[in-house]
């Protein structure tokens, strides 16, 4: 296992030290076919050559192996939040999938491997570029979004920020069945960086109801052609449209794709709650509503108002719904979901022990 830890790193400050060589600033440091083909091949030879030469001065007692295994070995993949921080040194490669980042570098030099080009210092990260970090370099990798998901390897370090952990609140809410998800293979599907669809919304609403078993247990037609026939999302579609949760597009269309905002959003909650119902349509005070219920405060209302509204959002505003109380005053709608069996007070607990940031 050691000898590939070594491997791994040594591979990567050769990688460094031939990408930092192959140019200037101006022009491609190495192209994609000379880092793939020809580097490659000779780095082969002279990887097997080094280790050999380790191998050698461990057995003599000249190597400490307790700084070989700091960093990752392989390519690592992990969920951020805005402020994290993931410092490099020589040979740490880092891959963004989701979200937004920024590249600082307080000296030596970050090659950006998809396009064989040294970036500056200030540098927004492109996602699915691979960026390496050469000789005698010393940079950070910053989340400047509210989450992304970042893959990384070698030597390197990651600070936490203070900032509101959406990530941790979808766990919580995945925890408590309230929240799934999508098919992306990364980032444990949470997709938090996209715009919420109208079909992902209802579906939501239906858990925060309570009432996805019934949903599921829906049989029938519905008059919108854009939803598939025998699907899941036919049965949550037709379940919300017969008990007057939803009244669709128009007549005919239900645009399950079509991105929703934070009032359409916040407005199902306030409904689930039995705050509002469908057959308010007026949306402009939604979240002033929400604010007046106690589900969102000031701070929130304002800042979702200005923000592009995400998938992390929706999880946001789903969470600290669960601390809100019904209209009755006498229990919150986590509490009144625990009595109808959607989870336990055990499990709603434990749940909230994994959010550790505060509100906004």
């Amino acid at each position: 296992m050691m000898r590939k830890i070594l491997m791994m790193l040594l591979a990567c400050a050769l990688l460094a030290v031939a990408a930092a060589a192959a140019g200037g600033a101006e022009d491609p440091l190495a192209s994609l076919s000379y880092l793939t083909g020809a580097f490659t091949s000779a780095l082969d030879t002279e990887v097997d050559r080094r280790l050999d030469e380790s191998d050698r001065m461990i057995s003599e007692g000249g190597v400490d192996l307790g700084t070989a295994s700091e960093g990752a070995a392989v390519w690592t993949e992990t969920r951020l939040k805005r402020g994290d921080l993931l410092t490099a040194s020589t040979g740490t490669g880092a891959l963004l999938l989701a979200g937004e980042g920024q590249i600082a570098i307080t000296g030596g030099a970050v090659v950006d491997v998809t396009t064989g080009r040294e970036v500056p210092s200030g540098s927004a990260m492109v996602v699915n570029h691979r960026y390496l970090a050469a000789e005698d370099t010393s940079a950070t990798f910053i989340v400047t979004s509210k989450t992304a998901v970042m893959s990384y390897q070698g030597p390197c370090g990651i600070t936490e920020s203070g900032d509101v952990d959406y990530n941790a609140m979808a766990a919580a809410l995945k925890q408590l069945n309230l929240f799934r998800g999508t098919f992306t293979g990364y980032g444990e599907g949470y997709d938090l960086e996209k715009a919420p669809t109208r079909l992902q919304a209802l579906i939501m609403f239906i858990r925060v109801l309570g009432e996805e078993e019934q949903a599921l247990a829906w049989t029938g037609t519905t008059p919108f052609t854009d939803v598939a026939r025998g699907s899941e999302a036919e049965k949550y579609v037709g379940y919300a449209y017969e008990q007057g949760y939803t009244n669709g597009f128009s007549a005919t269309k239900f645009r399950p794709g079509s991105a929703v905002n934070a009032y359409q959003y916040t407005e199902f909650v306030l409904r689930a709650m039995g705050y509002s119902s469908a057959a308010n349509t007026n949306l402009a005070d939604t979240l002033d509503r929400a604010r007046i219920s106690g589900v969102l405060t000031a701070g929130e209302t304002a800042a979702i108002r200005a923000d592009k509204f995400l998938r992390a959002d929706l999880v946001y505003i789903s969470y600290y719904a669960l601390d809100a109380l019904m209209p009755a005053g006498d229990r919150t709608l986590g509490q009144t979901l625990a009595e109808q069996g959607v989870f336990t007070e055990r499990d709603w607990l434990e749940a909230k022990t994994l959010v550790t940031s505060s509100r906004m």
